[in-house]
């Protein structure tokens, strides 16, 4: 067993460093390179893969271990294309996955070739040993969720449904083991804000910059409206994601918002930092695009406002809140997207297998249910599916105060401890799950 557990942590390792050395930086992606690397590894090890692209360059991996068809369907979701990495700020190569005191250097180590290098080799290994599930297990390494511009999980789950179609999903998005109040928990994140930003464009009239009085400044409009939405303090909700976060930590149930904050600042200010952009709806305006011209006055200003919303919050809610704020005057407000907001059952089959891996690979630690701040693609799967989705790939050698700061940042990097701790719940699950 030793023998095994050592293979799967070079294995894994090996795999994610090949991984870091294509480059799939979206734009453009060009993700079908590691998809046909992630197919030719898994049909070494007698899995069956697809590839689905919507263009050729942009392609979809999804491979399977059939099931006897008398269970459920488990699918371990990731994707492969990663943001951004200017070398300058980099104290190593950002594609040259490096291996370097026991850390996987390189863009997408943390988010989340990681996750694609430790579920391969999850339902790799299974397959290897003769895994036979009473459903389906399923990997699928999609393209395009940086950006989502329509050629990963979205357009899977419309135009493939039949081959990504699941009853638990395993995705990123938690995992990390955190200490407050003297205990150890792992988080796992059931449910996540929506993506819902908006423009907010002001209206004025143009004129010579010279002759500031015959004109109607747009971006001068604008400024009060910016400053306004900034310093707006969001009405507070209590949700049953934090009810139950809360009471996993304190033993105390929550009745209000308030209560949330009191309780988790006694604990730890690590959990009142989680837990405050939990209680509400955000707006932080982020960009705006007024006069191309230093000598004309604008006659528009377009503010871009990001705003994640609790889940079940509606746009329309939003821009009811936002016309509220902002009052009478000559604007208009067009939401740009409405991603996430979803969430899945606390008491599944799927949480007492996450749970039952905690218990054995850390005793005395406990896993706690989070929504995640931002969002992830569980929610094309739990809105197509009706799928129970949770973010749970575990992290214990590196905090989570370090990973927060180096994803999509200078310098990422993934311990091997968790990439093996990863391939170790990723196996746990499909076989608690599968094997009956």
């Amino acid at each position: 067993m030793a023998v095994e557990v050592a293979t799967l942590r070079q294995e894994v390792t090996e795999l994610l460093q090949e991984l870091i050395r294509i480059d799939t930086t979206n734009p453009p992606g060009n993700e079908t390179r590691a998809a046909e690397l992630l197919r030719d590894y898994l049909e070494d090890a007698g899995v069956s893969c697809e590839l689905y692209a919507k263009i050729p360059e942009r392609a979809n991996l999804v491979a399977r271990i059939p099931g006897r068809g008398d269970g459920p369907t488990l699918l371990f979701l990731s994707h492969t294309d990663v943001v951004l990495a200017d070398a300058s700020e980099w104290s190593a190569d950002p594609f040259g996955g490096e291996l370097r005191d026991g850390e996987v250097w390189g863009r997408g180590a943390l988010d989340m070739k990681g996750q694609v290098a430790a579920e391969a080799v999850a339902i790799a290994s299974l397959a290897r040993e003769g895994f036979e599930p009473a459903g389906d297990l399923i990997f699928c390494a999609t393209a395009d969720e940086e950006v989502g511009a329509g050629f990963g999980a979205a357009w899977l789950c419309e135009a493939h449904g039949d081959a990504v179609r699941c009853d638990y999903l395993i995705n990123e998005g938690s995992g990390d083991r955190v200490e407050l109040g003297g205990n150890a928990y792992y988080l796992c994140s059931v449910s996540e804000k929506m993506s819902a930003p908006f423009r907010l464009r002001v209206h004025g009239r143009s004129g010579h910059a010279s002759m500031p009085g015959i004109a109607d400044n747009a971006l001068v409009k604008a400024a009060p409206l910016i400053e306004a939405l900034g310093a707006h303090k969001p009405e507070q909700q209590l949700i049953p994601e934090v009810e139950a976060l809360i009471e996993t930590v304190t033993g105390v149930r929550p009745t209000s918002p308030d209560e949330v904050l009191a309780q988790a600042r006694g604990v730890a200010p690590l959990l009142a930092e989680m837990v405050e952009p939990l209680l509400s709806m955000t707006l932080s305006p982020t960009m705006a695009n007024a006069s191309q011209k230093r000598n004309v006055i604008p006659a528009t200003c377009d503010v871009t406002v990001d705003s994640r919303l609790l889940p079940g919050m509606t746009t329309n809610e939003q821009q009811e809140i936002v016309r509220g704020i902002l009052g009478d005057g000559d604007y208009e407000l067009t939401s740009l997207e409405a991603h996430g907001g979803t969430r899945s059952e606390m008491r599944t089959p799927l949480w007492d297998a996450v749970s039952a891996w905690v218990e054995t690979a850390d005793p005395g630690a406990k896993p706690a249910p989070i929504c995640v701040a931002g969002f992830t693609d569980s929610h094309w799967f739990r809105e197509a599916f009706g799928t129970v989705a949770y973010g749970f790939f575990p992290s214990r050698a590196m905090p989570i105060e370090t990973a927060a700061r180096l994803i999509h940042s200078a310098d990422e990097r993934v311990p091997v401890e968790d990439l093996e701790l990863g391939v170790s719940f990723l196996r746990h699950a499909a076989q608690s799950l599968l094997s009956s």
